[in-house]
């Protein structure tokens, strides 16, 4: 759980990073969109949340994990879909996307896994 703990404080850096560059580039409108302001502001408060699930469930709380396998899968559908959908939102916040999909793919991968169970 360790590493899953790690690949979720990835993402809420990558995420909040993202927060600031909107926030830095707010005036040009080609770049920072209607679109961006509201998903990146999700996604970054989305990641905390994660990290906090993350974090819990690292502590064996079995709750935390089952809402944290729910969580995961759901966002990386949703960034799927962001980096599918044409026109909506720019190239630079379609690659920050794949960039989070990528750190919860491997997040999806290794608490979905099952344990090999011995004779």
């Amino acid at each position: 759980m360790r590493n899953v703990v790690w690949l979720i404080s990835g993402y809420a850096v990558v995420s909040l990073l993202t927060l600031v560059a909107m926030i830095v580039f707010r005036h040009d409108a080609t770049m920072v969109t209607a679109a961006v302001w509201i998903r990146g502001t999700i996604v970054a408060a989305a990641s905390l949340v994660t990290l906090f699930l993350a974090v819990r469930a690292a502590r064996g709380d079995r709750r935390m994990l089952l809402r944290l396998r729910v969580v995961t899968a759901v966002m990386l559908v949703a960034i799927v879909v962001i980096i599918a959908l044409p026109g909506t939102f720019p190239l630079w916040f379609k690659l920050e996307q794949g960039v989070c999909g990528l750190l919860l793919l491997a997040v999806v991968v290794q608490i979905n896994r099952r344990r090999a169970v011995r004779p």
